[in-house]
This record gives structure tokens, sequence and C-alpha cells, in this order.
């Protein structure tokens, strides 16, 4: 029931905030939501040939950009909410190498080995099975394909936590969603506040099988790129690169 308490509320929320969703972000990040995402969109590109998938796509600012910036790329954006996919399709409606589809990040409806690379931008926390999640993500993508996630975390410097408790906890929610959506806002603070830690995240990344793996932080921790690759063979528990 957990689970499915969790999905349920994570639809409810982007469904209400979908309109607001992107003025929201650039509020609540004070501005810096796009050298963010800029950061992965470089690094997706840097390893990228052909098919490139993003996970919880939301309104599509992370498959726009790659497919703007390539197009010799075929971007997919997957995300299970039609409100925030619409908007997506909005923005992106000049793009000939980008489609939507909406589906479920924990059981992706792409076949194995079918993207160069696959990414998911402050989506991976709203999930209910994060492992599964970069399983499932790990598995559509082709041996040597990377894995990327950019999402937010607890920074993990005891000098820098108070403040941006005090900033997410009491600030943000009325800053993004205003008076009208700040409970949808309030839930975003949750599922960042109750999310692995940085080096836990890389620990799982590496438990699901993924090589090379690292992260890059940005504002004391706040916002953290993890990166890592698929082998290229597996033979008698050694990886093949």
């Amino acid at each position: 029931m957990a689970e499915v308490s969790k999905r349920d509320r994570v639809f409810q929320v982007f469904q209400h905030i979908s309109h607001s969703y992107d003025s929201g972000n650039r509020r609540i990040s004070l501005g810096l939501e796009k050298s963010w995402k800029k950061l992965l969109v470089d690094a997706v590109l840097k390893s990228a040939a052909g098919a490139v998938l993003d996970v919880c796509s939301g309104t599509g600012d992370i498959a726009i950009a790659l497919a703007a910036r390539r197009p010799d790329l075929q971007i997919t954006g997957l995300d299970f909410s039609p409100a925030m996919l619409t908007i997506a399709q909005e923005k992106g409606r000049m793009l000939t190498n980008l489609v939507w589809q909406e589906g479920d990040a924990m059981k992706l409806p792409f076949a194995d080995n079918s993207f160069s690379a696959a990414c998911i931008s402050f989506g991976l926390r709203n999930t209910s099975d994060y492992e599964r999640v970069l399983q499932e993500m790990r598995r559509v993508v082709c041996p040597g394909g990377w894995v990327y996630c950019l999402d937010s975390f607890v920074p993990d410097s005891p000098w820098v936590q108070p403040f941006y408790d005090i900033y997410f906890r009491m600030i943000m929610p009325v800053l993004g969603g205003g008076f009208g959506h700040h409970k949808e806002y309030q839930w975003l603070w949750q599922s960042t506040r109750n999310f692995l830690r940085r080096d836990q995240l890389l620990t799982l990344f590496c438990n699901v099988g993924l090589v090379e793996a690292g992260y890059k932080s940005r504002l004391f921790g706040a916002c953290v790129l993890h990166w890592g690759q698929k082998p290229y063979a597996v033979k008698n528990d050694v990886v093949t690169m």
C-alpha cells in the first residue's frame, strides 16, 4: 500500500502544478535551475549516439534541450503525468527528433539495449523504488551506454543544513506554489528530505551494475549529478570494458 500511496500522491501533485511547474522551479532554485540542467545536458551529449531516453521528463526541459542541440539524436521523453506531458508537447512541438510517451519509470515500455544513454532529472526521489528505476534505466541502455541522474539532496554539511532546512521548509513552498499550491511544494520538500544522500545514491549506482560511477555537486551538495556506465560484458563475475 505504501508504494501505491506514494505513486498516487506524486501523480496528483504533478497533475495539479503542471501549468505553474516551470515558473515555480525558476523561483525556488533562485534562477540556478538552468545551469544545473545544462550540466546534465552537456554530460549526456558527450556520450550519446543515436537514441536517448529522458525518464520522468515532466514538462520536457531536458528532452527538448537534447533534441534542439543534437538534431542527429532521437530523443524520447517519458512521464506518467498526462498533464505534464501536455505542457512538454506544446513546448517541443517544433522539434522533429523528439517523441513523448506516457509510462512508468519502474517498468519502462522499451526493449533491452534500446538507447545509447538514459537520464532522469529531479524525478528519482519522487519514485517509489529508486533501485528499480535505475535497474530499468540500465536495462534499456546499450552496453557501454551511460545512465545519469540529476536531483535534489539534503547537503551533507552540518553548517549548511540549518539554512537549507529553513529555506525549503518555510520559504520554498510559498515561493514555488504560492498560497494555492504550497501544499504540493511541501511534498516536494518532503521527497527531498526523505531521499538518499549523495554517497548512498552513488553506492546504489554501483549495486545495480553500473561502473565508472561518480558525481558532481552544486550549491553545497543541494543539487548533484550522478553517472554510471553499463558494462560492455560480464564474464565470470568480471566486468569487461
